[in-house]
């Protein structure tokens, strides 16, 4: 691991569609956000919606009928991959806090040493949106040679204060919680209000303001109970306390909180001094930065940033700005604008 430690072994979860040409030149690796796990498309063997529906298969943005599409699970993630939620093979316990510091480079690599595994040795691209866009940029900084193409999505080359200072207080919430118990917390009894409490953080950061004032505005809740005094009364709060419960139910804390300070630690100066040195080891052929205006978790000037230092770099760069009002969240609801964006350049040879 990047920054000490070793694991022993590691378990990478990942599903693919479309079928590797016999060239084994036509794979497009999909690095994901914080949160989501390598279902990004439905299949024959699970047909549940995938959280990249819209973007995945056949004919559309990143076409199953061209490529041969991998999404991988990040190291760290409860969703398959190993992370501190797995058993340690060395104490048959779970790794919970001994599992090594996470950073950004430990999931890139991961990722293509499970690629290695599958026998594909170079992609016709690497994408990532958020999280994943940090991913995918260290992908193309470890491994020049290995993309031929490089999308990132709503990303940056490192982590602004502000971006910090919001995980810093996520995971508060969840260290606070008294069922967190120093991470020593059984599986089915999780401090589940500390993470419900830093998804609704998140979920507040992930729109925009312009989107919450058009989407809820003040409605109130029918039927809402005045004797309630400080209970949800507005729509907005029962959207966000919902979406919080769900996901509170199904994501390990401890997961939530190497993820969420990977995120911080990631910094791509630390790939040879500064910010430039580092983003000029990438060799991708093209590169496409797509950012949106109303983004300020990952605002948009990060996202020039990448773009302005390439091209100075000399690399082959398209920069897109999207006006969508959902924030940060954008690229897993507004399709209308990014699925013609990532189809056309994908689209191009």
């Amino acid at each position: 691991m990047r920054h000490g430690g070793v694991l022993p072994e590691v378990d990478i979860a990942y599903e693919t569609w479309g079928a590797l040409s016999s060239a084994r030149d036509n794979a497009v690796l999909i690095l994901t956000g914080l949160s989501p796990g390598a279902h990004a498309r439905s299949s024959a063997e699970d047909p549940t919606p995938g959280w990249w529906e819209e973007m995945v298969g056949p004919g559309q943005a990143i076409d199953t009928d061209r490529f041969h599409v991998v999404c991988v699970n990040s190291l760290g993630s409860p969703h398959g991959s190993t992370g501190p939620a797995s058993i340690d093979p060395r104490t048959g316990e779970r790794y919970r806090l001994r599992f090594p510091v996470l950073t950004i480079e430990d999931i890139a690599t991961a990722a293509h040493a499970a690629l290695r595994e599958l026998g594909i040795e170079r992609l016709r691209a690497v994408v990532g949106p958020s999280l994943g866009g940090m991913s995918a940029l260290a992908y193309a900084i470890l491994f020049p040679e290995a993309a031929r193409d490089l999308v990132t999505i709503s990303s940056a080359a490192r982590a602004t204060a502000f971006a910090i200072a919001i995980r810093s207080l996520q995971r508060d919430c969840i260290r606070s919680d008294p069922a967190w118990q120093g991470g020593n917390y059984p599986p089915e009894r999780g401090p589940e209000t500390g993470l419900r409490l830093a998804r609704k953080l998140g979920l507040i950061t992930y729109r925009s303001a312009q989107e919450w004032r058009e989407r809820f505005g003040r409605e109130r809740i029918a039927g809402a109970s005045p004797a309630e005094m400080f209970g949800p009364e507005f729509e907005v709060e029962a959207y966000v306390e919902m979406h919080a419960r769900k996901f509170a139910g199904s994501f390990d804390a401890n997961c939530y909180l190497y993820l969420s300070r990977a995120m911080d630690l990631f910094d791509v100066a630390e790939h040879g001094g500064s910010v430039e040195a580092g983003l000029g080891r990438i060799r991708a052929e093209r590169t496409l930065v797509v950012g949106v205006e109303t983004d300020f978790l990952f605002p948009i000037d990060q996202q020039e940033e990448i773009a302005r230092v390439l091209a100075a770099a000399g690399r082959r760069v398209s920069m897109v700005r999207l006006p969508s009002i959902q924030g940060h969240d954008s690229f897993l609801v507004d399709m209308d604008r990014f699925c013609p964006v990532i189809g056309e350049f994908l689209r191009q040879d």
